[in-house]
């Protein structure tokens, strides 16, 4: 039986980014940038903070939407996404750091909003970063960020999680459900901002959107192969990650078809003041 690591659930290195931005960003992530940035877009800011950019789907939003004036820093833990992201680049100049968002390299009362899209789940002590985030926070200021709802609320990652369970049935690669999908409870969360020294109540709201792919294969790819569950995969018999891609797709064509295919995700945006 292949261990669990928790290094190699946060590892996003090597082949990964590059198939994250191509498959994943556009399939899951991209609906959901631009959501933050619009959340934002009303506000009074001078500078924004970022924590977990991965390659820069939200910071592209951000530079997008907010007044030119606006600053924004992003930072990530893997320097190699951030490298991506910044070879991408943005409407306007941003500032690319390496940060942990465990020890955040800012001062006290440094940003007016703090924003994380699908960030939180990653954080090995939630309520530690969240005091983080509240730490370089200005009075007044915004914390923003999403998690993903349950995994059957999110019908691509369930279907690839079942059908990888037929490939190894007695060690299923479950990095989508523990860890992305695994900090949905709404109780959970308000306990971990309060831990983190917020006193404001957080709003959720529960946003369901469309996601989207030109193939079958192509949600394969984005899940077995741009991120994680593909470090999973390959602990486990790295010959078979064609083969594991290949039962995805199959997996994902039965249930929506072998042309472009379309299902529902869900997740919750968070936002608590300081």
């Amino acid at each position: 039986m292949c261990t669990v690591n928790d290094s190699t659930d946060k590892l996003f290195a090597g082949y990964i980014p590059k198939l994250y931005e191509t498959y994943m960003v556009p399939m899951l992530f991209e609906p959901y940038a631009q959501d933050i940035a619009r959340r934002l877009a009303p506000r009074t800011l001078a500078n924004v903070l970022e924590v977990a950019a991965g390659t820069g789907v939200v910071t592209r939003a951000l530079a997008s939407t907010l007044p030119q004036h606006v600053a924004i820093v992003a930072t990530d833990l893997n320097q190699p996404m951030l490298d991506h992201a910044a070879t991408l680049g943005t409407a306007r100049p941003v500032e690319w750091r390496q940060a942990d968002a465990m020890a955040l390299p800012f001062d006290d009362e440094s940003f007016d909003a703090v924003v994380c899209q699908f960030g939180v789940m990653f954080l090995p002590d939630k309520a530690k970063a969240f005091a983080e985030m509240r730490r370089v926070l200005r009075r007044g200021g915004i914390l923003v960020f999403n998690t993903w709802d349950r995994i059957e609320k999110n019908e691509f990652a369930d279907t690839i999680t079942n059908a990888l369970e037929t490939l190894f049935p007695n060690d299923p690669p479950r990095f989508m459900a523990r860890v992305p999908h695994g900090y949905h409870d709404r109780a959970a969360i308000a306990h971990d901002l309060v831990g983190g020294g917020f006193r404001a109540r957080p709003e959720v709201f529960t946003v369901p959107k469309r996601s989207r792919a030109e193939s079958p294969r192509h949600a394969a790819i984005a899940i077995c192969q741009g991120t994680p569950v593909r470090n999973e995969i390959e602990a486990r018999d790295a010959s078979r990650l064609e083969e594991a891609t290949d039962v995805a797709a199959a997996a994902i064509a039965r249930r929506f078809g072998r042309g472009a295919v379309d299902g529902k995700m869900q997740a919750h945006i968070v936002t608590v003041h300081r």
